[in-house]
């Protein structure tokens, strides 16, 4: 390789990383405006000084006008006036409100003895997703290649697989608990049913856009069905069936939080329910914000994965 192409790889390297981190750079410096500059929202006002005011107390939370109203009503009367600092409403943290609760929300002991630590409720999360993504997977992945390839599979299946994709998966909660119970079970067949249909066609179509002469050649050299199969057709999809296989597990997390409604109460989802009941909307943002957290770690490793599997890959995006 030459210094002149090792350069341009590096300096595309380097963009993609900048241009990376500015994507989450300006969504926070946003947020961090809105939070920290007085004037720019801030429809409350924080009580620092309650005066005379009987129902005000350090720390209440009021809308601006009433604030306002109580305070010159105070003074007309010639008595102790509140003091309040611009604020905004106790659904919208700041960031290091928000920041501080990664950590809080860990330590933080339940309030009630049935209801589970937070590490606790992102493990039955995760298992909820891997189960029903594997699942889903060992039917989809082989439907989906029999049906890109052979004529008759796409027939006999792709008419009720396109009607079925478009019943939400939701709606089969009460007959999945029926069936199921009411603890993981019909959470895991909610991520089945949600992604297992797209799952079918997604590959399909992935497998029907393998170049043709591949398999043309492999006949000519009297190559037989199973031959073609195993050693054409599976070969020629992996690194595409495996970039479509990363992002069907995100739409499998995006899943998640209509999943562990259904049945026994469970999950990140029931923490963040839990959170918002007792008006810790900080820990219900982390909350939100851990799930996109283990969303990306999981598809950076898998890609970094793949590379190491399909390294050819990375050298023809590169040139």
């Amino acid at each position: 390789m030459s210094a002149s192409s090792t350069f341009k790889r590096k300096f595309k390297q380097h963009q993609t990383l900048i241009l990376a981190v500015f994507s989450f750079i300006i969504p926070l410096t946003i947020w961090s405006i809105v939070s920290y500059v007085p004037y720019v929202w801030h429809p409350k006002v924080e009580i620092t000084v309650p005066g005379d005011v009987s129902y005000f107390s350090e720390g209440l939370l009021v809308d601006r006008e009433i604030f306002e109203r109580e305070k010159s009503d105070i003074v007309t009367q010639g008595k102790t006036a509140p003091e309040g600092i611009p604020a905004n409403p106790i659904y919208f943290p700041s960031p290091d409100e928000v920041a501080t609760a990664f950590y809080t929300a860990f330590v933080t002991e339940p309030k009630r003895r049935n209801e589970k630590w937070l590490h606790e409720s992102l493990w039955d999360s995760i298992q909820v997703i891997f189960w029903g993504f594997v699942i889903s997977s060992i039917f989809g992945v082989p439907l989906g290649i029999l049906m890109g390839t052979y004529r008759i599979f796409a027939k006999l299946n792709e008419p009720f697989i396109e009607f079925f994709r478009y019943l939400p998966a939701p709606a089969f909660g009460a007959l999945a608990v029926a069936i199921l119970g009411i603890h993981q079970g019909p959470k895991i067949a909610i991520i089945f049913i949600g992604t297992f249909f797209q799952q079918v066609l997604v590959i399909a179509n992935t497998t029907r856009k393998l170049d043709p002469m591949l398999v043309e050649a492999a006949l000519t050299l009297g190559a037989k069905r199973t031959s073609l199969l195993f050693k054409v057709i599976v070969p020629g999809i992996s690194t595409n069936l495996y970039r479509d296989l990363r992002i069907l597990l995100g739409w499998a997390w995006t899943y998640l939080i209509v999943a562990e409604l259904i049945g026994s109460s469970s999950g990140i989802t029931w923490f963040i329910t839990q959170q918002a009941r007792y008006k810790n909307f900080d820990n219900v943002y982390a909350a939100i914000m851990m799930i996109g957290i283990i969303g990306l770690f999981s598809d950076i490793i898998l890609a970094w994965i793949g590379k190491r599997i399909f390294p050819w890959e990375q050298h023809k995006s590169l040139s």
